[in-house]
């Protein structure tokens, strides 16, 4: 007698079929440049790139697809597929630039050429985004392959600037509400908390930065001539950047609350040191309290950095006291914090401590954090779809990054819930040289779609099936 085959066997089977193809299209997206900002790469890099994934989409059955040029000038690539009467719908996010290549020297392939090694795929934008929207294109084809018509109405929308944190898809979803009306939104943009653990985010937080800049003197002093009675506009900016750490480095912001705790998965200690490449005799900030340390400090406390200074290299030194120095200090807090007066306390806190000098300091980012439901119909059909996919029981993670879309997306269609996942994992090194997403991440991730969209519908994945259209209803 032969094996029972069920729908979801049958939803894997073709994405695993699909595989060879979604390399191709992988490759396709990643060889297109699409940064979106026409100062590094030229702005017909990303025109191509919305061409093609327009292409892609209408390919796997997307209907209505169109190229809609947002506020900021980028273009976002927008569809909608009707399903079944009375059928939910669901929206598939995932966004087509990215961030600069960086340094070439520190690649070890092309960075717009997708180059196997390892068993990874590398490239720019291999896992952030264009992975993302070659998982869910996999996954659309799958279902189709499978059932035919998809059993809810689909949506997918692929923005063109998100990594700029222009807001152009922001603004385009407050102007044109229609584009974004659903009842779930599924962001393919985050990740895994490692290899092979299915992960929901379900807090980001919100981030603002500031630009600090304190003035002594008209210009730099002989430091052997007046060092010592000549204020030193770097020393004096320095005392105020330290000022905002205490000695654990804990994040020490006047006004502001450093005292919450991580409701959700720890991060294990020896993880987010291999992650993060620390040296040999270097602990995490909070690491004393193991993996709920790490993960009160990442997603339940707020974080100051700093980003830049300008100052003297090394290799220009002059005996001179300086006359100005400036710093770019970026702010993440925790998800219900508001990140306007939190920006503001930092601003306070800086012009509070810097012990002599005219110091001026203005905002220069900002955005807000996000909490996402976790009650909902179709939190509960993603988890089933994940678990299944990849065999383990899902996570729940908080994300470091902000997403502003998603505060957006939960203004714009209060009703809606929001779920973020992806095919990114600490390996795929997002953001860096060397970027790269692993297959068999990407393969999991679309079968954990695919099944999402049955689970939603109310179809049973474990339903035996032998021919096409074959699902019924649990």
């Amino acid at each position: 007698m032969s094996a029972v085959v069920t729908v979801a066997d049958r939803v894997a089977a073709a994405v695993d079929a699909g595989m060879a193809r979604g390399r191709d299209d992988l490759a396709r997206l990643v060889a297109l440049r699409s940064v979106a900002n026409a100062v590094i790469e030229p702005a017909s890099e990303c025109e191509a790139s919305a061409a093609l994934v327009a292409s892609l989409l209408t390919d796997a059955g997307v209907g209505g697809v169109e190229q809609v040029e947002a506020p900021d000038g980028s273009i976002a690539v927008v569809g909608r597929s009707p399903g079944p009467e009375g059928s939910p719908c669901v929206l598939l996010y995932s966004h087509h630039d990215v961030v600069p290549a960086g340094d070439l020297d520190a690649w070890s392939t092309p960075p717009w050429e997708l180059t196997e090694r390892d068993g990874r795929w590398f490239g720019r934008g291999a896992a952030d985004c264009k992975g993302n929207l070659v998982a869910t294109l996999l996954a659309l084809r799958a279902v189709r392959e499978v059932l035919g018509p998809w059993p809810v109405e689909v949506a997918v929308v692929c923005e063109g600037s998100e990594e700029q944190s222009s807001g152009g898809m922001e603004a385009l979803a407050r102007a044109r509400p229609e584009l974004v009306r659903c009842d779930a939104f599924v962001l393919a943009d985050t990740g895994n908390v490692e290899l092979g653990a299915p992960t929901l985010t379900t807090s980001l937080r919100g981030t603002g930065s500031v630009l600090v800049t304190v003035r002594t003197m008209a210009h730099p002093a002989h430091s052997g001539m007046y060092g010592g009675a000549a204020p030193d506009a770097l020393q004096a900016l320095l005392t105020a950047l330290a000022s905002l750490r205490d000695a654990e480095g804990e994040t020490t912001v006047d006004g502001l609350d450093h005292d919450g705790t991580w409701e959700g998965s720890g991060f294990d200690e020896a993880r987010f040191a291999h992650d993060t490449g620390l040296v040999d005799g270097v602990a995490p900030l909070g690491g004393g309290r193991g993996a709920a340390g790490i993960a009160d400090r990442l997603w339940a406390r707020p974080a100051a950095t700093v980003l830049a200074i300008d100052c003297p290299p090394v290799s220009q030194v002059t005996a001179a006291v300086q006359g100005e120095a400036r710093a770019v200090v970026n702010l993440r807090v925790p998800a219900g914090t508001d990140p306007r007066a939190a920006q503001e306390l930092l601003m306070a806190h800086l012009r509070r401590h810097t012990p002599y000098g005219v110091v001026e300091v203005r905002p220069v980012s900002l955005g807000h954090g996000f909490r996402a439901r976790t009650d909902g119909p179709a939190y509960a059909a993603m988890t089933r779809a994940m678990e299944r996919a990849f065999g383990h029981g899902v996570a729940t993670a908080g994300q470091g990054g902000s997403i502003p879309l998603a505060t957006t997306l939960a203004e714009v269609v209060p009703e809606a819930e929001v779920l973020l996942l992806g095919v990114e994992e600490p390996a795929s090194r997002i953001h860096g040289p060397d970027e790269s997403v692993h297959p068999d991440e990407l393969r999991r991730t679309a079968v954990a779609l695919a099944l999402f969209l049955l689970e939603l519908a109310g179809l049973d994945p474990e339903a035996p099936t032998t021919a096409p259209g074959e699902a019924a209803r649990s």
